[in-house]
């Protein structure tokens, strides 16, 4: 497909897609304070405690690019 190949494709999907995908739930979970009315603590917390699995997502791709995996 355009010259790519299987390798390149899943790495462009894990990279951006995947990244793109965090960003919009970063969004939903803005919303979610928003419409809750959850205040700066609330808001912090619902960030912090959301957002902990895709910090592991994060640090992934980071250890594979210093290893060189």
């Amino acid at each position: 497909m355009f010259g790519l190949t299987e390798e390149q494709i899943t790495d462009f999907g894990m990279t951006f897609g995947v990244g793109a995908f965090i960003l919009f739930m970063l969004f939903i979970i803005g919303e979610i304070a928003w419409k809750s009315k959850a205040g700066k603590t609330g808001t912090i917390i619902l960030f912090f405690v959301l957002s902990f699995g895709m910090l592991g997502f994060i640090a992934k791709a980071i250890i594979q690019k210093i290893w060189g995996m």
